[in-house]
């Protein structure tokens, strides 16, 4: 593994996941958050992620690694077209589920994530578009840092095991949700192991890509009203309060 790519993958192993837990850490102790936090927010993210990917296109560059090689292309589009579609309906299919779920069930919604969402997601039009620009990043530079990138160096200093850069990118991208809690590391541990297999599969980032897109925005459109009433619910219920946010 060439020292650079090392550095690279351990800066996204910790210091990813230990900023990310912090910021989280910092907006919870807030009572509320306000339209200028999550715009803040929504900024810096886009421009981290950015930037990441900028840096690693260079290191990349720099060793003269095909960009093909990293899932940059679409060297099957038949099974890429099709693997897409299958995966886009099922991921869609699962967040309106787990969405209808919140709001029969809303003795279900506890834990940290409902709290995050709702100090984090967007609250009007000029917060979605800026969301909306948030997820767009997020899709293709954690595609491209994970799947594509760390995905790709694993496997070849494993001697190009399959397994080990599938285990690796997933572990990669699970750490980078920390701030999630356990519950949501292991979560999004089995999402990077899917989405890792089928980009193995297929050769290409495409589908990961469009599936992760309709994860978020999905999540961050319609989930929080659903939080908020959920939340609502379950105060009632404790006498408790439930924070609330500020435009």
């Amino acid at each position: 593994m060439h020292w650079d790519f090392a550095l690279i993958l351990i800066f996204f192993a910790t210091a990813v996941p230990l900023l990310g837990l912090r910021r989280i850490r910092h907006l919870m102790r807030m009572p509320e958050t306000t339209k200028r936090n999550r715009l803040a927010l929504y900024a810096s993210t886009v421009a981290f992620q950015w930037f990441a990917v900028a840096l690693i296109c260079w290191r990349v560059q720099a060793h003269q690694i095909p960009l093909l090689d990293l899932g940059l292309g679409v060297p099957r589009p038949g099974l890429t077209a099709i693997v897409t579609i299958l995966l886009s309906v099922l991921v869609l299919a699962y967040q309106l589920v787990s969405l209808r779920t919140i709001s029969t069930h809303p003795e279900l919604v506890r834990g940290m994530l409902p709290q995050i969402a709702l100090k984090i997601f967007p609250q009007d039009s000029t917060e979605r578009l800026a969301f909306f620009a948030v997820v767009v990043t997020v899709a293709i530079c954690e595609e491209w840092i994970y799947r594509g990138f760390a995905q790709t160096v694993f496997q070849d200093s494993s001697g190009g095991m399959i397994l080990a850069g599938i285990a690796g990118s997933a572990v990669l991208f699970a750490l980078a949700h920390l701030y999630q809690g356990m519950r949501g590391v292991f979560t999004t541990f089995i999402v990077g192991v899917l989405f890792s297999l089928i980009r193995a599969w297929t050769g290409s980032l495409m589908a990961p890509l469009v599936a992760h897109f309709i994860t978020d925005i999905v999540a961050g459109f319609l989930a929080p009203p659903r939080f908020r009433a959920a939340l609502t619910v379950n105060a009632g219920r404790t006498g408790n309060s439930v924070p609330g946010v500020s435009s």
